[in-house]
């Protein structure tokens, strides 16, 4: 899950495994699997980079 930002402010968190779409149209566009479509203040750039560290911590091995 990461958290992002609604243009008017509002936070919220989104499961990045359901993200389809991250467009900059100018404002950031995430598209989801679903449909669903929200317009984020986060850049382009910083949406991938918190999905892909998500990805990170959860396909990252157990270790003892």
């Amino acid at each position: 899950m990461i958290h992002l930002t609604r243009l008017n402010g509002e936070r919220f968190v989104m499961n990045a495994d359901k993200i389809r779409v991250v467009e900059s149209t100018p404002d950031t566009l995430v598209s989801c699997d679903g449909g669903d479509k929200v317009m984020v203040r986060e850049s382009l750039q910083e949406v991938m980079r918190r999905a892909i560290d998500y990805a990170r911590i959860i396909r990252r091995p157990i270790t003892d």
